[in-house]
């Protein structure tokens, strides 16, 4: 509400409105005037006053018609209305009130009662006030939320839960842009599934394929590592990235072997329904470039670098239910697992021979 409130006065009756205006106006208040019901939609859409009072005997639109009007005018904030007027029969009262007025007062009008009624309007327009800015700032309060709602949809694609909300929390500066860090990737893909897909039908496929995701995507959620992608039977996770940890390559080891024990399950099942399917997995750890990559209404979140490259050249050369690491990563939790020497490998795409280790599980 204004300071001064601004008070709009309407009344046929020059008299009437000099009066009033004169007892109003010493009170500090800002004075508008009307003289027909006409001139009072117009003031009133036109200068929004605080408060109205309204006289109720006027020609062409009485009082009563211009408050049903006021009401009914959803462009129109709330504005309190005192109807003025020299009838005081109950009938009277009812109508003005039933109209949409909010109080009345007698003619000839008593100056402590006008100043009185007006302070107790003008003091509800204020709480008035105040519960539309409330609640102006409430839905944009959740205007904001659903903005937040959307974004973290999005991102759920990309990263965990956990993770995907210290984003839009503020955790990670602007994700999706191109960045280098060191990063541990982790390969897996299911052996056998190039021959098993040539034989099985197209719904025990997707079948299989939905079972095989499910478990995957909880542990990787479990650990709260990035995925990359799913492509069929193969996937790519990443850890330290795009939120910082500090112990990426224990966190790729313990979802790895954790996977190996869910796919142990479900491999065994398969079996039943003569589906001859293995698992293998690679683990690397170096430097990769990491950010959105796609076109306008489709972008993926991906890392590009040598480190994903060896991690799936190991997961390809990986036996069933092997899970091979390279040195760097050995090196990293060395004190946390067993594994089993492999050797050098030759691996395609790489110019030197990579030492890899079979990773046997964690150390008691």
């Amino acid at each position: 509400m204004r300071t001064p409130p601004r008070i709009l006065v309407v009344d046929d009756n020059a008299a009437n409105v000099d009066i009033l205006r004169a007892r109003l106006a010493a009170n500090g208040y800002e004075i508008l005037t009307a003289t027909d019901g006409e001139q009072a939609l117009q003031a009133v859409r036109e200068h929004q006053p605080d408060l109205v009072l309204l006289d109720v005997m006027m020609p062409k639109m009485d009082g009563i018609e211009v408050c049903r009007r006021l009401r009914a005018d959803m462009s129109i904030p709330f504005v309190p209305i005192i109807l003025v007027t020299a009838k005081s029969e109950p009938k009277d009262v009812v109508a003005a009130l039933e109209a949409g007025g909010d109080e009345y007062l007698t003619k000839p009008v008593d100056q402590a009662a006008l100043v009185a009624r007006v302070k107790s309007m003008l003091r509800i327009k204020a709480l008035q006030d105040t519960i539309r800015e409330w609640n102006r700032t409430l839905e944009e309060r959740v205007d904001e939320q659903l903005v937040q709602l959307e974004r973290l949809g999005r991102l759920k694609r990309f990263f965990s839960p956990q993770l995907a909300e210290l984003i839009i929390a503020g955790g990670a500066e602007d994700p999706l842009k191109s960045h280098r860090r060191e990063v541990v990737v982790v390969f897996l893909d299911l052996r056998g599934f190039t021959a098993f897909a040539e034989t099985t039908e197209p719904e025990e496929i997707m079948g299989v394929l939905r079972e095989y995701h499910a478990q995957m995507g909880q542990v990787i959620l479990a650990h709260e590592g990035t995925l990359e992608r799913f492509a069929g039977d193969g996937m790519m996770v990443f850890f330290n990235d795009p939120v910082p940890v500090p112990d990426a390559a224990a966190r790729a080891v313990r979802m790895v072997l954790v996977m190996r024990e869910r796919l142990t399950e479900l491999t065994a099942k398969w079996r039943k329904r003569g589906f001859d399917l293995g698992f293998g997995a690679g683990i690397a750890q170096g430097y990769a470039t990491i950010g959105a990559v796609g076109f306008e209404g489709r972008w993926d979140y991906g890392a590009i670098g040598n480190v994903t490259n060896l991690a799936a050249r190991l997961c390809g050369e990986a036996r069933p239910g092997q899970i091979l690491i390279a040195q760097r990563v050995l090196a990293s939790v060395e004190e946390l697992v067993e594994v089993e020497a492999v050797g050098e490998l030759e691996l395609k795409g790489m110019s030197k021979a990579v030492s890899a280790f079979n990773l046997v599980g964690l150390k008691a």
